[in-house]
């Protein structure tokens, strides 16, 4: 994550200003049925939930990052990929996972399906119940030292 220190100044051309304190604390995913949407991450992710309203769902990892769900009356999935007047996707989710045949196999168990376009070897492009595309990526860990 890359944070701007408190105080630092915006570039511009005009005079300086000073930076207040702004943090990024999640992200959030439309759906015609948030609770049913905030089930299935609670389940892929293990995280906890936070509020639980009919139109606003909140999830909270244990390093503290969140994902949301809201409520939207006139939801329509995104296409995946998009072609000239679909709807096309506004954000996805990038998941690491070490072993990608066992997380993909968990994720269809929770309720994702595979993407049919699959850019990458090492990336499936998954679906989750509301049509938002998410990634589980192949997150290796780095060698040791010699």
């Amino acid at each position: 994550m890359v944070t701007q220190p408190e105080g630092d100044h915006t570039p511009s051309d005009e005079p300086a200003v000073d930076r207040p304190f702004l943090e990024l604390t999640g992200v959030v995913l439309d759906s015609d049925d948030p609770p049913a949407l905030a089930d299935f991450y609670h389940r892929l992710l293990g995280w906890s939930y936070g509020s639980r309203e009919p139109e606003w769902v909140t999830l909270r990892s244990p390093s503290g990052a969140g994902l949301s769900f809201q409520y939207e009356a006139h939801w329509v999935p995104p296409v995946w990929p998009a072609g000239e007047g679909d709807p096309a996707m506004m954000i996805h989710l990038d998941i690491a996972v070490h072993d990608l045949d066992a997380a993909v196999v968990f994720a269809e168990r929770t309720g994702a399906r595979v993407a049919a376009f699959q850019p990458q070897e090492d990336v499936r492009v998954m679906l989750d119940p509301a049509g938002h595309p998410f990634c589980l990526f192949l997150d290796e860990p780095e060698p040791a030292p010699a």
